[in-house]
């Protein structure tokens, strides 16, 4: 099947409350446990760059995981960030993370390097997958440990559909039809290795995690 790109930001208000109320915490959850994996003995005591973060709930678990790091968490979405500040201040970590209004691609961020850079589910809404690798280029320092996880293109609609089903058979149609719209736009594992090869980000290594998902975990 084909990629069938989609808008790049989620600004509506009914689309951002239907994403931060939604339950997100088995995928979230699996994300810093397999960031956790995926650099083993690594303890994130500095700044880390959360990009396209959304309401904030991965940023908000990988700062109780790992509790001197500093978060910036980034995102061109406004409604997104506003009902992720509410998340943030509900949890009381405004002290260790802030968000703040970016789109990408930037020269604009507070600090010109981070020790880690994560990113979920970003790279597919991007209609140009340079932007999040070469971001990663210019803000990672020597050394940064480096998080993707991502959706995975099906093998066609009809199989979109059922991961619909199978994954959000619940909730509102509003992220129903976001998340088959989300999964026709994403990438495959092998056109996001040719997205690292051209790069030159070869450090880099790519893998499925789940029916649904894959990883990019790397050492810069």
């Amino acid at each position: 099947m084909e990629r069938q790109p989609e808008t790049e930001l989620m600004n509506e208000e009914e689309q951002a409350r239907a994403y931060a109320l939604a339950d997100f915490s088995e995928p979230h959850e699996n994300f810093v446990e397999l960031f956790k994996q995926s650099f083993p003995g690594v303890v994130v005591t500095g700044d880390v760059l959360d990009l396209g973060c959304g309401p904030a709930d991965i940023a908000i678990r990988f700062a109780k995981r790992f509790p001197d790091c500093q978060i910036l968490a980034v995102d061109g979405a406004e409604m997104m960030l506003k009902f992720g500040q509410e998340a943030i201040e509900a949890a009381r970590l405004s002290r260790q993370i802030t968000l703040k209004k970016i789109y990408l691609p930037t020269d604009s961020l507070p600090h010109k390097t981070y020790q880690a850079i994560i990113s979920n589910s970003l790279l597919h809404h991007l209609q140009d997958p340079r932007v999040l690798w070469q971001t990663v280029k210019q803000y990672a320092q020597h050394g940064a440990s480096v998080f993707v996880m991502d959706l995975m293109r099906p093998r066609s609609e009809s199989a979109a559909r059922d991961l619909v089903e199978e994954y959000a058979g619940n909730e509102p149609d509003i992220l129903k039809r976001d998340f088959y719209h989300s999964l026709l736009a994403a990438y495959t594992v092998g056109e996001v290795e040719e997205q690292l090869e051209r790069e030159v980000l070869l450090e880099f290594s790519v893998k499925p995690v789940s029916d649904r998902h894959f990883i990019v975990a790397g050492t810069v």
